[in-house]
């Protein structure tokens, strides 16, 4: 061959980062090393293929137009190969990008590296975030593994997994003056809420769940994070509205109380999406099952 194979799987990480220093750190390669790397492509296709922006790099009209093509034979390539491998769960090394939503982050990932360091140790894990487009985790070319989140609309070439279901509760202080051992709705509209602003779906799911049941709230303060909310309802009269099995790890922490919502709030599905090139990746395979049993354990 005039090429060199090794060259593609830079191209396409320069694609989705569209930027040199994240894609030198995604790639394990000092960035001098991409910047040759990059030189070496731009050689074979005969293109500047990238052009320098102030936040980063914009590809070509030529990169644009060959990126799929790439994509598709990496692709094709990796579930020919992989799929003839044996896996051994035990001695295998091998790292996998996942892209967890905040909540699957904080629910569901420590209990997977949990069960990962018990039975297959030298399986890493890294993380990417899951914000409101999934296309920006890499999970539609098959650079990252899988997505674990809530899927709405995933386009054909994702398979999309039903993992678990989730639902709402309440969480006040402890010594809260107004709020015993259970909420009414009249309660709940009075009090001011602290509420969580993810990206994604969860923020929408949960509005619409409120709307239907007619339960209307004053926030007080919206925050980014699972994390910062114990601590501000621990420190005012506030209520949250989180899923169960946050509130599950909240109730341990004394200061804070969880009750059932004045309301029947319903669930959200939990979901996992792969590009359907790993169908057939043994290692892929393996770490589908061991999430789909640690999420039926957490929902159990």
């Amino acid at each position: 061959m005039r090429y060199d194979l090794n060259l593609l799987p830079v191209f396409v990480v320069l694609m989705e980062e569209r930027n040199v220093t994240r894609a030198a750190e995604r790639l394990g390669i000092t960035q001098p090393a991409l910047s040759n790397t990059l030189n070496r492509l731009r050689e074979t296709f005969r293109d500047p293929l990238f052009v320098r922006e102030r936040y980063g790099i914009r590809p070509t009209e030529l990169a644009e137009e060959i990126a799929p093509a790439i994509a598709e034979a990496l692709a094709k390539l990796d579930d020919v190969i992989l799929g003839q491998q044996d896996f051994d769960p035990s001695s295998a090394e091998r790292l996998f990008a996942i892209a967890p939503n905040d909540y699957v982050e904080f629910v569901l990932v420590p209990a997977i590296v949990e069960r990962l360091r018990q039975v297959a140790p030298g399986i890493r894990l890294r993380l990417t975030p899951f914000g409101s487009d999934i296309a920006e985790t890499g999970v539609m070319s098959g650079t990252t593994a899988m997505v674990l989140g809530r899927m709405t609309d995933p386009p054909d070439n994702l398979v999309v997994q039903h993992l678990m279901e989730d639902g709402l509760a309440c969480v006040v202080r402890a010594d809260h003056p107004d709020i015993g051992d259970s909420i009414s709705k009249e309660q709940y509209e009075r009090l001011k809420h602290v509420n969580m602003l993810p990206p994604g779906r969860l923020r929408a799911g949960l509005f619409q769940s409120l709307e239907r049941q007619g339960l209307k709230r004053e926030v007080a303060v919206s925050v980014t994070h699972f994390l910062s909310i114990p601590e501000l309802v621990a420190v005012t009269d506030y209520c949250t509205t989180l899923p169960a099995l946050i509130c599950r790890r909240i109730a341990l922490d004394p200061r804070l109380k969880v009750l059932p919502p004045p309301v029947d709030l319903g669930t959200f599905p939990v979901q996992m999406a792969w590009h359907v090139r790993h169908r057939n990746d043994p290692a892929h395979r393996w770490l589908r099952g061991l999430i789909g049993e640690v999420a039926g354990e957490l929902a159990r």
